[in-house]
């Protein structure tokens, strides 16, 4: 006992563990993507049972096209002010948040995380535009989950529709294999965290 004591009270351990205190450890970030990339492989697993039926084939890959640009976002929020001028503000509003959303995900989020998107081990049924970004996040879903936020804030008898077709878009991604399930997750968390700036800046 006597021993321990003495080299716990020595001037070298005092400076060891200052020094532990100082700079704790880093978190081993692989771990986490391994677990994150073991959820990925059991979503997968899920959806691998659905594939290839050909009713879903279509819902899912025309869904996943809908949401390409952001297109089907575009032309709901020009058919809001269509059908009433009370709309036509917000819906350019939507527009240009959806502009800016691209820049920041598809520009700046996605080459900060640089992963790679997964490979389709399967002969595709139906054509399918192949994104040369990186996978995470999900623009899809984040572009979705934004406009579906927005528009619904203005034109709430359609909120279910728009989050209906917001989730619709975002699971397609990972039924056409071009998302791993944590990419769209992160890509609806993005995009709600978009919409609450934008409804801050412009209420």
């Amino acid at each position: 006992m006597a021993r321990l004591a003495n080299v716990a009270d020595s001037p070298m351990d005092d400076d060891v563990l200052s020094l532990t205190d100082e700079y704790p450890p880093v978190p081993d970030q692989s771990a986490f993507w391994s677990r994150v990339d073991e959820f990925d492989d059991v979503v997968d697993g899920w959806f691998s049972a659905l594939r290839g039926h050909p009713a879903l084939d279509q819902i899912f890959y025309h869904a996943s096209e809908l949401g390409d640009w952001s297109l089907v976002w575009h032309l709901l929020a020009a058919f809001g002010a269509v059908r009433s001028p009370r709309l036509e503000a917000n819906a350019v509003r939507v527009i240009a948040s959806l502009g800016a959303e691209s820049l920041l995900v598809n520009g700046a989020f996605k080459s900060l995380i640089g992963r790679k998107r997964p490979v389709a081990e399967f002969e595709r049924p139906l054509h399918l535009r192949i994104p040369r970004t990186t996978s995470f996040p999900s623009g899809h879903a984040s572009s979705a989950t934004m406009a579906a936020i927005l528009l619904s804030e203005k034109d709430p008898k359609l909120k279910t529709f728009y989050a209906s077709m917001a989730a619709l878009i975002g699971v397609s991604r990972i039924y056409v294999r071009i998302h791993h399930a944590s990419d769209v997750l992160g890509g609806a968390a993005t995009g709600w965290a978009l919409a609450k700036v934008v409804q801050r800046l412009t209420p």
